[in-house]
């Protein structure tokens, strides 16, 4: 059974932090080989959430949610699946999960993430818009895209 979890930092015990970050290094720099500093001081924002999965005690999907910025835009980052649950269509459950989520937090804001470009058709599946040419971000080429509010699934 996958159970579903979104908190701010301070409520994140120590176990499920560190299962966390060591989820996103495992992927985002050491299978994308990507050094980059991934520590970037907005895990610990009060408004920062933390949305995850586990399943039988394992962390199985991950993504942080960034409050409405300076930009006018709220945002899902950090998105990773176990590299062990990626064949059961995790991704898109966390997206959707990721999205009702920032939605039901910040209504009135839409959502902005910066995608890899071969994610590109998987955000649009998800109502997300690309709004940017190509970009390279740490090595990896990545869109903007953005989501309006008014927009449901």
């Amino acid at each position: 059974m996958i159970t579903w979890h979104c908190q701010p930092f301070n409520e994140l015990s120590t176990h499920i932090l560190y299962d966390l970050l060591r989820l996103r290094c495992d992927v985002f720099v050491v299978e994308q080989n990507c050094p980059f500093p991934e520590l970037d001081g907005l895990d610990t924002l009060p408004s920062t959430q933390h949305l995850f999965a586990l399943q039988d005690n394992q962390l199985v999907a991950y993504a942080r949610l960034l409050a409405e910025g300076d930009s006018g835009y709220s945002s899902i980052g950090r998105v990773v699946v176990a590299p062990q649950s990626r064949k059961d269509k995790m991704g898109h459950t966390l997206m959707s999960h990721a999205i009702k989520h920032a939605t039901t937090l910040w209504p009135t804001s839409p959502i902005k993430i910066g995608a890899q470009s071969h994610l590109e058709n998987f955000y649009k599946s998800h109502g997300f818009i690309t709004v940017s040419a190509p970009y390279m971000e740490d090595g990896i080429e990545h869109y903007i895209m953005t989501r309006e509010p008014e927009v449901t699934r």
